[in-house]
């Protein structure tokens, strides 16, 4: 494997930790005002944000298929493991957000 794949691999990893914790924290700001309870909106959102965030730290779908479509297809089983890394990266990435959120508000995230 190439050190660019380990620079991806980490990249999969914050950017999927970033979309969890940010977009909670910032997507609770209009349960603030609206005068609902932020923390339980930060759970809330964070559940939601869970599958975009992997979404979002591979780059979108549409290159994941195309990997795993050449992996399978075109027998190159190491794009197709490098895919399923990043995926597991990014996994990761909104696993350790998802627990530091329920750090913060001491409490499950629903």
């Amino acid at each position: 494997m190439e050190e660019r794949f380990f620079a991806s691999f980490i990249h999969c990893f914050f950017i999927a930790f970033g979309v969890v914790i940010g977009g909670s924290i910032i997507g609770s700001i209009g349960d603030f005002v609206t005068g609902n309870a932020p923390l339980t909106a930060i759970g809330r959102i964070a559940n939601r944000l869970r599958i975009w965030a992997i979404v979002a730290a591979i780059g979108g779908t549409f290159d994941a298929i195309a990997n795993f479509e050449k992996g399978v297809f075109e027998g190159t089983t190491m794009d197709l493991l490098k895919q399923v890394l990043l995926i597991l990266s990014a996994m990761g990435g909104v696993k350790t957000a998802i627990l530091l959120i329920e750090w913060l508000i001491q409490g499950e995230v629903e």
